[in-house]
């Protein structure tokens, strides 16, 4: 099936040029282990709540004190992810657990989100069985 989403352990990172997607907080302070990560290693820019920035492409998933936003709002900036990976077709994005670490949304909040990923994004194993 040359046209399914690729799936990946968590943990892991990309084997190829890839934009790292990741949760961060509305204030853009990039201090949990994927959003770490995102600055260290594919340059995300502190104070950059969402979106891309270097190769890494910020999904809020906290407010400006660290509390769960609420899961609407979060399938709003899944959605908007989502239509950029579309519209980004010769780009791979690798997607980390958004929400399901420090937040503390379980996978199956958050994994059906991605239902409509193209086939360009990479996502966790564990959200496998909850997208099929």
């Amino acid at each position: 099936m040359a046209n399914a989403v690729k799936y990946h352990q968590d943990g892991t990172l990309p084997d190829g040029p890839a934009v790292w997607v990741f949760g961060s907080n509305l204030f853009g302070a990039h201090h949990g282990e994927a959003a770490k990560v995102a600055v260290e290693k594919f340059g995300a820019q502190e104070g950059i709540s969402r979106g891309l920035t270097g190769r890494a492409y910020a999904i809020p998933t906290a407010d400006r004190n660290g509390d769960p936003i609420s899961l609407e709002l979060i399938a709003q900036l899944v959605a908007k992810f989502i239509e950029h990976a579309h519209l980004n077709y010769a780009v791979q994005f690798f997607v980390t657990r958004i929400g399901c670490g420090i937040v503390g949304y379980k996978d199956k909040d958050i994994a059906p989100m991605f239902k409509a990923a193209p086939p360009n994004c990479n996502l966790p194993e564990q959200w496998r069985f909850v997208i099929r």
